[in-house]
C-alpha cells in the first residue's frame, strides 16, 4: 500500500535512502549511529514538490522545492534528536512522514523541529495539501498545519513560533509555581510565590 498523503500524483517518487550510505557520507559517531539505528528502520524519498511537479504553483523567493521523506520507525517513542539530525545531514526543506505500525506523525524543521499529533493512516487521507500561489506560501501552510499554528495579525510565522514557545514556557512556570504555592507552609515564601504567579498570569493575559 503506497500512501500519497494527499499530494498530487505528479509529485510522487520512490527512492530509498539506505542508512549505511548516510552513515558513510556524513561520518557519524558510533553513538549517533547506534541511536539512529535504534529508532529508524528505513528512509524513503516519496515526493518532490516544485514548479516542475506542480506547475500551477510558482517558485518562492526562499523555497524553490521541498521533499517528503517517509521514515519507518522501530519505536513510537523515538528520540526527536534523530529526526533533527536528518535535517542537518540533508540540506533541503523536508517534510517527514514518521510511520509506526498503523499511525503516522508529520514533522518539519522551521526554526525548530515541529511535529503533528499521531493519526491513523489510510490510502485516501489528505494529510498534506498544496495550498498557495507560490512555494513560500505552500511551505508556510504546511508548517502551520503540522504544528497547528495560528499566526496572529502582525506576526510572521517565525515570530509566531517564537511567541508560542515563550507562552508555553510561561505556562509551564505557572504550573510549577502553582504546585509550590499550594504546598508551601511559610507565609512569607507563599506570598512571594503568589506575587510571582500574578505577574506571570498578567503576562499571559497581555499577550492574548
Amino acid at each position: 500500500m503506497f500512501i500519497m498523503y494527499g499530494l498530487p500524483q505528479s509529485t510522487i517518487v520512490k527512492k530509498q535512502l539506505p542508512k549505511k550510505a548516510i552513515f558513510a557520507k556524513f561520518d557519524l559517531k558510533p553513538s549517533q549511529r547506534e541511536g539512529f539505528d535504534a529508532d529508524i528502520a528505513r528512509i524513503d524519498i516519496v515526493a518532490v514538490v516544485n514548479t516542475a511537479t506542480v506547475p500551477a504553483v510558482g517558485e518562492g523567493s526562499e523555497i524553490k522545492e521541498f521533499y517528503v521523506l517517509a521514515v519507518q520507525l522501530k519505536q513510537r517513542d523515538f528520540d526527536a534528536k534523530n529526526i533533527a539530525l536528518l535535517t542537518k545531514l540533508i540540506p533541503r526543506n523536508i517534510v517527514f512522514a514518521l510511520h509506526y505500525e498503523e499511525e503516522v506523525q508529520f514533522a518539519v524543521y522551521h526554526t525548530k523541529l515541529i511535529t503533528s499529533n499521531w493519526q491513523l493512516q489510510t490510502p485516501n487521507s489528505s494529510f498534506l495539501t498544496v495550498q498557495g500561489l507560490d512555494l513560500d506560501v505552500v511551505w508556510e501552510n504546511i508548517v502551520k498545519n503540522i504544528g497547528s499554528i495560528e499566526v496572529e495579525d502582525g506576526n510572521t510565522l517565525k515570530e509566531q513560533i517564537k511567541a508560542d514557545d515563550e507562552r508555553a514556557k510561561i505556562l509551564k512556570q505557572i504550573e510549577i509555581l502553582d504546585k509550590k504555592c499550594r504546598t508551601e507552609k511559610q507565609p512569607r515564601r507563599k506570598l512571594e510565590i503568589f506575587e510571582k504567579l500574578k505577574e506571570l498570569r498578567q503576562i499571559i493575559n497581555d499577550v492574548k
